[in-house]
């Protein structure tokens, strides 16, 4: 079974910084594409920050300069450093990925979403 589990959620000011962690378990063989995704109350969940497996990165423009995504293929973790945050970055944060795993004997590609890991932003 392969799962991504999030942490480093909380809260935060406004101008303050956090960082969140996505951690694959499992036979995992590669992690491709990973995403940051978030879903605040009220709307849609929407893509903050991509990175490929070669390290290209892809960022909406509303986080573009204050956020940076990164990965360490070593640990199977993709991280999410937020910075300058502001109150409208406040919501469920949630780890995306492509994943190859050795299951029943075979390699078997899955997109898996973690369980999401609240941040808000306030004073």
């Amino acid at each position: 079974q392969v799962q991504l589990v999030e942490s480093g959620g909380g809260l935060v000011q406004p101008g303050g910084s956090l960082r969140l962690s996505c951690a694959a378990s499992g036979s995992i063989i590669s992690i491709n594409t990973a995403g940051w995704y978030r879903q605040a109350p009220g709307k849609q969940r929407e893509l903050v920050a991509a990175i490929g497996s070669g390290g290209i990165t892809n960022y909406a423009e509303s986080v573009k300069g204050r956020f940076t995504i990164s990965r360490d293929n070593a640990k199977n973790t993709v991280y999410l450093q937020m910075d300058v945050l502001r109150p409208e970055d406040t919501a469920v944060y949630y780890c995306n990925a492509g994943v190859v795993a050795v299951q029943g004997g075979a390699y078997r590609y899955n997109e898996v979403w973690g369980q999401g890991t609240l941040v808000t932003v306030s004073s």
